[in-house]
């Protein structure tokens, strides 16, 4: 039996065919890398990398050179880069920008590592402090708008290299899957007087059915219209708007609860593939009353197709709460 599920906050809609998870090839495997590649992510390998714009040392004031724990470089392969000003170039019909930004990997361990369940919690707290440190650096450009960090591992999911690491691109415009969201929220917020964000963890709290974890400062659960299997929500309990301003505590309780969710999922599922992806309020709001930041997880184990392409509506052949219920009954 289908189910139409509709976002409480940007409104678009989810099928929900859990029929579908039988089909022949309804979940894709994620190939493995060749381990015999070279890594310039490895400790030793740091003349392979850009220089160095941020490391945690234990010896203070060596660069790139070994003996760190966590390394930020420029991408070697930029998407956008840090050039002039964003100047934009106007025509009749269509419009362009020139190219202006940063685009930095954050290189999580010097150990040769895959997932951020290898990590131990404290290895994952300093990862999460130097995405605090990076935002911070560049919400001072202010020829910049916002920054976008997010972390591909596996093939399937878009890593090219296998060594835990996750990606920053600071870009001159908010994206557009950002831009909506924060339109959404301040229109409920306008409505109703409250953050959508505070009456979904108000909402997932009081339910209970599609939580899959809870720790003092933060609530992890797969979303009411959850667009792929096992997609996983983190939040912080009480409203914060800007993701920089989190207190270093909580960073811990952060990392201890993403840990706890990439365990539970591949002790349900696997070593899949994965995404995660980081939404925060714009580097200009000075106040975010009407939206939460939050981590959204998302296994790459479905292909989207004709349907999806079409409509933008996706099909998740996982009931949210099956995947909820599944990487619940996992032991962390």
């Amino acid at each position: 039996m289908s189910d139409l599920r509709q976002d409480p906050i940007l409104n678009h809609w989810v099928i929900v065919a859990a029929g579908r998870s039988q089909r022949p090839g309804a979940f894709i495997a994620s190939p493995p890398f060749d381990p015999r590649l070279p890594c310039p992510f490895c400790e030793g390998h740091e003349d392979e990398t850009p220089h160095e714009v941020l490391a945690f040392r234990h010896v203070a004031g060596e660069t790139d050179r070994p003996r760190w724990r966590v390394r930020v470089v420029p991408n070697k392969f930029p998407a956008i880069e840090n050039c002039g000003g964003a100047r934009p170039v106007e025509g009749d019909f269509y419009h362009r920008l020139d190219g202006c930004g940063a685009h930095e990997v954050i290189i999580e361990s010097p150990r040769h590592l895959a997932s951020t369940s290898d990590l131990s919690s404290a290895e994952l707290t300093e990862v999460f402090l130097a995405w605090q440190m990076r935002l911070a650096f560049w919400k001072r450009d202010a020829r910049m708008a916002y920054g976008q960090l997010f972390k591909n591992v596996g093939q399937a999911a878009g890593a090219s290299l296998e060594h835990a690491h996750s990606q920053l691109l600071v870009i001159p415009r908010v994206p557009n899957v950002v831009a909506a969201e924060i339109a959404a929220a301040h229109d409920y917020f306008q409505r109703r007087g409250v953050c959508p964000f505070c009456d979904m963890i108000r909402a997932e709290l009081a339910l209970g059915q599609r939580i899959v974890a809870e720790t003092p400062h933060h609530l992890s659960f797969v979303p009411f219209a959850a667009r792929l299997p096992f997609e996983t929500w983190i939040l912080p309990k009480s409203h914060a708007g800007h993701y920089e301003e989190t207190p270093r505590p909580h960073l811990e309780d952060l990392a201890a609860i993403v840990r706890s969710v990439i365990r539970r999922l591949e002790a349900a599922v696997g070593r899949c593939a994965y995404n995660y992806v980081l939404h925060t309020t714009p580097f200009a709001a000075t106040a975010a009353t009407h939206y939460h930041w939050h981590l959204e997880i998302v296994p790459a184990m479905v292909k989207t197709a004709g349907f999806e392409l079409g409509s933008g509506w996706f099909i998740n052949p996982v009931a949210p709460e099956d995947s909820a219920r599944l990487m619940r009954e996992q032991a962390d």
